[in-house]
């Protein structure tokens, strides 16, 4: 009796398509029509609405209702964001924000997006400094906090409608926080031109931030440095600022190599 020759698997079609959607809009700086997908892709249309229709059920595509447009949903973004914040990130920044304690004598911690959350992945304590509600495993939302502001303020429009597209995924802290989609594009305009995000006892009152994004090889942000301190030391933001920006900019240049 001979044995028999097990079938190499075969490749799901619908699967291999919707991979394709994803990756065709990921390539693509501002959103496309469905038709021009299926064109793209050589798909059938009756098809490709489809497909856009469960990623957007999913979050992997957002669908951009003014425009008829799509683009990669908040979804799509969590899987990228996992993926650079995997260990080698970690271990890479955790000396460096060591050393940026050592200098600043303030807590310093690491964070990613997770959806419209930033998750805490690194944090270095300063002696004598007042306990945070960050720790490593910590969400908060993004729009709150100077990491996610650093973060958000380095997408484009098209991807921050991707994650905000309706005014009540905004999240309020102790009545603090931006309350509408123009509030939120304000704070953005403004953390660019400082060069560098603020949170203003928004987490915590009687404690400021001060954060850059790490940005990879596209100058997509991967990841916000910031340093926590207390507001009556808001004299010495700016010289914080420039401290946190050397770090951000060393852990960016590791991560274009």
């Amino acid at each position: 009796m001979t044995e028999a020759t097990p079938t190499a698997p075969t490749e799901s079609p619908a699967v291999g398509q919707a991979l394709d959607i994803l990756g065709l809009l990921a390539r693509h700086t501002e959103p496309l029509p469905a038709a021009r997908i299926a064109s793209a892709l050589g798909l059938p249309r009756s098809s490709t609405y489809r497909m856009l229709t469960t990623l957007t059920d999913r979050g992997f595509v957002s669908h951009l209702r003014e425009s008829g447009r799509f683009a990669l949903g908040a979804a799509a973004y969590e899987l990228g964001w996992a993926y650079q914040r995997q260990a080698p990130l970690q271990r890479t920044a955790a000396p460096l924000l060591a050393r940026l304690v050592d200098v600043t004598t303030h807590n310093a911690h690491l964070a990613v997006m997770h959806g419209r959350d930033v998750l805490y992945v690194v944090e270095e304590r300063a002696a004598g400094r007042p306990r945070l509600v960050t720790d490593v495993g910590v969400r908060l939302p993004a729009e709150l906090t100077a990491s996610g502001l650093a973060m958000l303020a380095r997408l484009s429009a098209a991807q921050l409608r991707a994650l905000y597209p309706r005014a009540d995924l905004l999240v309020s802290r102790e009545g603090r926080g931006p309350r509408s989609l123009a509030a939120l594009r304000r704070l953005l305009m403004e953390t660019r031109a400082r060069g560098y995000a603020v949170e203003d006892g928004t987490v915590t009152p009687g404690l400021a931030s001060v954060a850059v994004a790490v940005v990879d090889h596209s100058g997509h942000p991967v990841a916000g440095v910031a340093v926590t301190f207390p507001e009556s030391e808001r004299a010495r933001e700016a010289q914080l600022a420039e401290r946190v920006r050397r770090v951000a900019a060393a852990l960016s240049a590791r991560l274009a190599r």
